[in-house]
């Protein structure tokens, strides 16, 4: 159990380490390929130089070293290809690792949780609230039972008098006289004012102009 809690945080180390490890190769491959590439620039431009000198053999040579630099250049690119598929392979373990420790926790939380509510109390819990749940209904049975003068009563001799009620209410209704309707919005004719004449029209305008 102690290798387990202790053993865990010094794999994850390690982990760590090596990563920064292969992160630090890596920059120094790159430092040195920057500075090849460098030389095999210098070396071309020492070819052209002794070309317009007219010296071949020293420009051959210059090309020479430059392929040399480049052959250099390529290894360390292959160097650091490998570096970089060792470091996704190292990453990929680790999160593979924190993958699987995180379902053996969730793992050992759900025994816990498990073990900690036993299939049996369960049981026995559902089988008191049954109980609880049946005395209940017995006593709200009990309480709404009638009891005294109330249980004496015939529910059909009650239904027979409701019968009756309702139908003398019924045969009351049917006596009473019914009342006429009014008609709305009816309202007395006046009777129309006599049709005066042209010459009255015109007398009453006169006097109307007279009047003011």
């Amino acid at each position: 159990m102690m290798n387990r809690l202790f053993g865990k945080p010094k794999q994850e180390g390690n982990a760590l380490q090596t990563l920064d490890k292969l992160n630090e190769t890596l920059e120094m491959l790159e430092k040195k390929e920057k500075v090849l590439l460098k030389k095999a620039g210098q070396e071309v431009e020492k070819a052209k130089e002794y070309t317009r000198a007219k010296n071949k053999r020293a420009a051959i040579q210059c090309l020479k070293r430059k392929r040399l630099y480049e052959q250099q250049v390529e290894q360390l690119g292959n160097f650091q290809l490998r570096i970089h598929d060792q470091m996704i392979m190292l990453e990929g373990a680790k999160a593979t690792t924190e993958t699987v420790d995180a379902l053996r926790s969730g793992a050992s939380a759900m025994k816990a949780m498990q073990k900690a509510t036993n299939i049996d109390d369960v049981d026995k819990t559902m089988d008191e609230i049954n109980e609880q749940t049946e005395n209940m209904k017995q006593i709200q049975e009990a309480l709404s039972t009638p009891i005294g003068s109330a249980a004496d009563f015939d529910e059909d001799e009650l239904e027979a008098e409701l019968e009756e009620l309702e139908g003398a209410e019924l045969e009351e209704q049917l006596l009473q006289p019914t009342p006429m309707p009014s008609v709305p919005g009816r309202q007395p004719v006046r009777p129309a004012a006599p049709k005066r004449t042209a010459e009255e029209e015109e007398l009453a305008a006169l006097q109307a102009e007279m009047a003011l």
